[in-house]
């Protein structure tokens, strides 16, 4: 059934709030609450230094995090789901809940969901899931209900394994997945202040409404401000890997609501939790956390742990501090009840298997891949970061390029040059994989020295060899590494010639004059000399021998 954009009309919010319609812009006067006036409240200061048998406590959290599909077209209807678009542009009468609507379910929202939730690992991929509404009046929300998937989800039981950070243990851990399920995005609300004797008001956007998303729930399996970030970095990873979503904090395609209590070391039962959001960078979260942390142990030390509710709060990047906005609704408070409109999503065993065969190799094995090269950690780290870097480095090594010698330079000044230049990526520069793999080579089995390869490099990245490779670029240029004995011992006997008075206070004692010379006799051969060669050379004529 399909259902034309309505272009500038704009249903009203089933709310407690009535917003007025003014061409494409909702306007939606605002109401006062009690979160105002909560808002306002300092944050408790830190109390005074802990007593040696003060009472230790721990943070328990979770996140619930919202990620948009990057299908053509929303959830249910034929919009299309764009960012940056008009106000308004992109809606329908299914989207914004007109009476006599009804639901269509994208099939490729599903096929993306699938993937994400074999990406997680979870041992329970639904073959029959159903759908449900959830219920809550707010000014975003035009139908007054959310298509959600409640009793049964596509998937549950998963994992991810996260990189922790080295302040928090290091390693890998495996954080638990507790479900991820289908449904569909509210509108965005832009919120305008009072001004003078002009009340503050609120302009709604539904081209968002309606917008595909997997909401992926973890077990409440971290414990501070950089595990969250680092787990948020590494689900980022895996939905751009899958091409499920590009995963862009501010813009809003990936949202990561954090539900932090705190409890006595040592303690099972969980804290009050309290929901923190509106954090548009993994920097953002693990402040806005840590953050939220301290202020709940600050008033549960202070005597005042009554205080902590059950509520949202929003990061206030401009204060640094969490601002509470609203009581948390419970489960009973949304009222789900299953969709009317929708039938159960079923699928058979072929399709899981059909989507898993078109799956790419996913970070985690590319980790175990790449330690099993010998690659650093650190090296590791920075090229899984990126799909295409994996792909660029892959297909080097392919070509034969040593693997640690190419992870070096790709980790390192190319990387660097990536940084700084504009409008080029890994898939853009001029430098072919199977150039970089010649020139590896060429360093690792010592017919150039890495200061030569410093040297040719920039060149070769920006595309003015005229094509020509490493191999002819070095020896059109003269700058074959030497690897001739009694070269090299010429140009180290002239070095010496021309600094007796540094030789002299060498041979008196002065080590530290060897790194003179060393630099001296690779700048006399222009960067040429063999360095394991002249090194053993030189300190031959240092001794006197």
């Amino acid at each position: 059934m399909a259902h034309a954009c309505a272009r500038g009309v704009v249903a009203p919010a089933p709310s407690r709030v009535s917003p007025r319609v003014s061409g494409r812009r909702v306007v939606v006067a605002r109401v006062g609450t009690s979160s105002a006036e909560a808002s306002a409240k300092e944050a408790p200061k830190k109390s005074e230094a802990k007593g040696a048998n003060e009472v230790q406590f721990e943070a328990v959290i979770g996140i619930e995090t919202h990620v948009q599909i990057n299908s053509n077209t929303k959830a249910f209807c034929r919009c299309a789901a764009v960012y940056g678009a008009e106000p308004n542009r992109h809606t329908c009468p299914v989207c914004l809940g007109h009476p006599g609507t009804y639901p269509i379910l994208n099939a490729a929202v599903v096929k993306k969901a699938i993937a994400l939730g074999i990406g997680l690992d979870c041992s329970v991929i639904r073959r029959k899931s159903t759908f449900d509404r959830k219920q809550y009046f707010y000014p975003d929300l035009p139908k007054g209900y959310q298509i959600s998937q409640f009793d049964e989800p596509y998937g549950e039981h998963g994992k991810l394994d996260v990189v922790i950070p080295v302040e928090d243990g290091g390693g890998v851990r495996t954080i638990g997945i507790t479900r991820a399920h289908i449904e569909e995005d509210a509108g965005k609300l832009t919120h305008f202040p009072a001004k003078g004797n002009e009340p503050g008001y609120a302009l709604a956007d539904y081209n968002r409404a309606g917008v595909a998303l997997v909401e992926i729930v973890s077990e409440p399996d971290l414990r501070t401000g950089r595990e969250v970030a680092a787990y948020g970095a590494e689900l980022r990873r895996l939905v751009r890997y899958l091409d499920v979503s590009d995963g862009n904090l501010s813009e809003g395609s990936m949202r990561c609501d954090v539900n932090v209590s705190v409890r006595p070391v040592g303690r099972e039962a969980f804290g009050t939790k309290v929901e923190v959001k509106n954090m548009n960078s993994f920097n953002a979260m693990s402040r806005a956390v840590d953050f939220e942390i301290e202020r709940q142990t600050t008033l549960i030390r202070d005597g005042r742990g009554d205080e902590i509710v059950q509520e949202t709060r929003t990061w206030d990047e401009g204060r640094q501090r969490t601002v509470s906005m609203r009581k948390k609704e419970g489960l009973a408070d949304y009222r789900y009840f299953p969709e009317p409109d929708l039938p159960p999503l079923v699928f058979d065993n072929a399709y899981v298997d059909g989507v898993k065969a078109e799956m790419p190799e996913l970070p985690a094995a590319i980790r175990a891949r790449y330690a099993a090269l010998g690659l650093p950690d650190d090296a590791v780290q920075v090229l899984v970061e990126d799909k295409a870097l994996v792909e660029y480095f892959d297909a080097t090594i392919a070509a034969g390029a040593p693997a640690k010698q190419a992870a070096n330079w790709l980790t390192g000044d190319i990387m660097a040059y990536l940084k700084n230049a504009k409008d080029v990526t890994i898939s853009t520069m001029p430098l072919r994989s199977k150039d970089l793999a010649e020139f590896c080579s060429m360093i690792e089995n010592g017919e150039i020295s890495g200061k030569i390869g410093k040297d040719i490099l920039p060149d070769l990245l920006v595309g003015e060899t005229g094509g020509a490779g490493p191999r002819a670029i070095v020896e059109e240029r003269g700058l074959s590494q030497i690897s001739d004995p009694a070269e090299i011992e010429a140009i180290v006997d002239k070095v010496l010639e021309e600094n007796p008075g540094q030789l002299e206070q060498y041979r008196g004692g002065k080590d530290k004059l060897k790194g003179f010379f060393v630099g001296k006799v690779l700048a006399a051969s222009g960067g040429r000399a063999n360095p394991a060669l002249s090194n053993q050379i030189l300190m031959k004529k240092l001794a006197g021998e």
